[in-house]
């Protein structure tokens, strides 16, 4: 069964919380996808609903999210991948894009790299205006955003083997700590292990 985000999003505002980048809306809405069991990234993407599912992205992309399904042009080299990255562009090229795939972080610790990035946030509507203000320079920057590190990827477009779902705003925190990661080759404590080391 897909995840009614709508509904989740309608029963946070019922009960006061407004989708916006506040703490607690923050961390209603984490709580709330920390809750969602026998979910998976495909049913996600075949059902896109209240979703919008993208061809390809471009320079406008930067400081957005989007899911997609992704196969490693060196993937018999890696230690270990992410086929479905859950990622904030950062650089757009050509043929690739430089982004943070959140996957790579244990959940308290994407907590704390997403309430930094929440500091380049361009305004608070959380609509399709709402975008990071983000770039590499600006990364390596700011302290609060140390936990970037282990999660910037670069990604061939020409690998990206789905459509990208453009993940709205008022949904990023849900997006963010449902289990959607697929991690190849080691599991996602080990993935976890190695990039808190990365970190520190």
């Amino acid at each position: 069964m897909p995840v009614d985000f709508k509904k989740i999003a309608d029963n946070a505002i019922k009960q006061g919380i407004t989708p916006d980048n506040s703490i607690a809306s923050r961390e209603w809405f984490r709580a709330a996808a920390a809750r969602t069991s026998n979910i998976s990234p495909e049913n996600v993407l075949n059902n896109p609903e209240p979703f919008e599912l993208i061809q390809r992205l471009s320079m406008q992309s930067i400081g957005k999210l989007y899911l997609f399904r992704y196969d490693p042009k060196t993937k018999d080299k890696l230690p270990y991948y992410d086929i479905f990255p859950l990622v904030f562009p950062v650089e757009y090229y050509s043929d690739s894009f430089l982004g943070i795939n959140l996957h790579y972080l244990p959940l308290p610790y994407r907590a704390k790299l997403m309430n930094g990035l929440y500091e380049l946030i361009n305004n608070n509507k959380m609509d399709s205006t709402t975008q990071l203000k983000m770039s590499y320079k600006i990364l390596k920057s700011m302290s609060s955003l140390k936990y970037f590190q282990p999660c910037l990827k670069r990604y061939l477009i020409n690998h990206v083997a789905s459509k990208f779902l453009y993940v709205k705003p008022i949904y990023w925190d849900m997006a963010l700590f449902l289990p959607l990661e697929r991690f190849q080759k080691k599991s996602s404590s080990q993935v976890y292990s190695e990039s808190i080391k990365k970190v520190r």
